[in-house]
């Protein structure tokens, strides 16, 4: 997996560096073998763990280590969305189907098609978005706002929220037949401050990785400063310590 990891983070797709673990990594080590046993499957994936915890990162490494990592790998942000505005991005529409549709626009579900589709912040879906969203996973087919023909689709279904989705569901905002849809195999990052030893094995990554990216002489942690990372508590968790 490392090598793998490694030459994805000097893709030009990715735009910051990947939180990389080191084999020593005892969290490293559980989610690569979760990775291993979870990517060659065609199951649904929920990702879950609090913001910065790298879940859009674990979502590529389980597209890359499927059958269909030759084929799209498209993400959306739930949470940027309204409902129209996610029923459009998920699902396409027409000219002319509400203010503003100037031209036809392809969704995400065609995009992906053959591929994977990672919904992140999956929780901030609107009800009625979630309601065509279990439609889509359950007859693979779906129809773009103001198209009257249905459209059929086979994507592989990541998601990834930082919310309690069992608590979404007892307070009616979260439907639990599409809860059980995404969650057929969970996978939990634990946050950093949870994770021991592993601040300072990326605080070294990221250290190392910015020396070579500005072209200045490798750096070190002194004492006090290999002290002060670990006891803290990093609210911002892998995306706060880079």
């Amino acid at each position: 997996l490392m090598p793998m990891i490694r030459e994805l983070a000097q893709k030009s797709k990715i735009r910051r560096t990947v939180p990389i673990f080191e084999r020593r990594s005892a969290t490293f080590q559980e989610i690569s073998r979760r990775i291993a046993l979870v990517a060659p499957t065609d199951m649904g994936v929920l990702i879950l763990g609090e913001n910065g915890t790298g879940k859009d990162h674990i979502a590529e490494k389980v597209h890359e280590r499927s059958r269909r990592a030759d084929r799209p790998f498209v993400a959306v942000d739930c949470g940027m969305l309204t409902g129209e505005l996610a029923a459009s991005e998920l699902f396409g529409h027409r000219k002319g189907s509400f203010t503003g549709a100037v031209t036809d626009k392809a969704g995400c579900m065609e995009e992906a098609d053959g591929g994977t589709l990672f919904l992140d912040e999956v929780g901030n879906l609107p009800p009625e978005v979630q309601q065509k969203l279990l439609r889509a996973l359950q007859t693979k087919c779906y129809r773009p706002m103001g198209s009257t023909r249905e459209r059929r689709a086979d994507v592989r279904i990541v998601a990834a929220t930082n919310r309690d989705l069992e608590a979404e569901v007892a307070a009616g905002r979260f439907r639990e037949d599409l809860y059980y849809r995404l969650n057929v195999i969970p996978l939990h990052l634990p946050p950093l401050r949870e994770r021991g030893g592993d601040v300072l094995l990326l605080a070294r990554h990221f250290l190392n990785h910015f020396c070579a990216k500005k072209g200045r002489p490798p750096l070190g942690l002194s004492p006090d400063a290999r002290r002060v990372l670990v006891a803290y508590a990093w609210p911002g968790n892998v995306r706060e310590l880079e």
